[in-house]
């Protein structure tokens, strides 16, 4: 739970940056799923989908991106960092971490039916 309040601490503070760098919200509807694309990696197996993935859904990626930002005094950097970040938030938020072995085990826990079925299976 505390993993998943930082998550919604990181969305907020991400979309409130996007906001303060008076960011264009149809751009921010656009570009917020495109990390998703990732997944598409998951087609040339699993080892792979899971490095394309949690390179995809690590906040590295945007970190990179407000340095680049900040040193050439950029704005488009610093706006795709703070989407970027925000998404990486959301799905965070939403239980779904970075990969293990299969899609289905993050470092948050499990996601999707097995997540169900082991709690099920826990209480039962």
């Amino acid at each position: 739970m505390l993993l998943r309040l930082e998550s919604v601490a990181a969305l907020a503070g991400a979309i409130g940056a996007y906001y303060t760098l008076n960011g264009q919200w149809p751009l921010f509807a656009v570009l917020f799923l495109v990390p998703d694309l990732s997944m598409l990696a998951y087609l040339a197996g699993a080892k792979i989908g899971g490095i394309c993935y949690n390179s995809a859904h690590s906040y590295l990626g945007p970190a990179a991106l407000v340095v680049l930002g900040l040193t050439v005094d950029g704005h488009l950097p610093l706006e795709v960092a703070c989407i970027w970040a925000a998404h990486v938030g959301f799905d965070r938020m939403l239980g779904y971490g970075l990969k293990y072995g299969t899609f289905s085990d993050t470092h948050l826990g499990r996601v999707g039916a097995r997540r169900i079925a082991r709690t099920t299976e826990t209480y039962a």
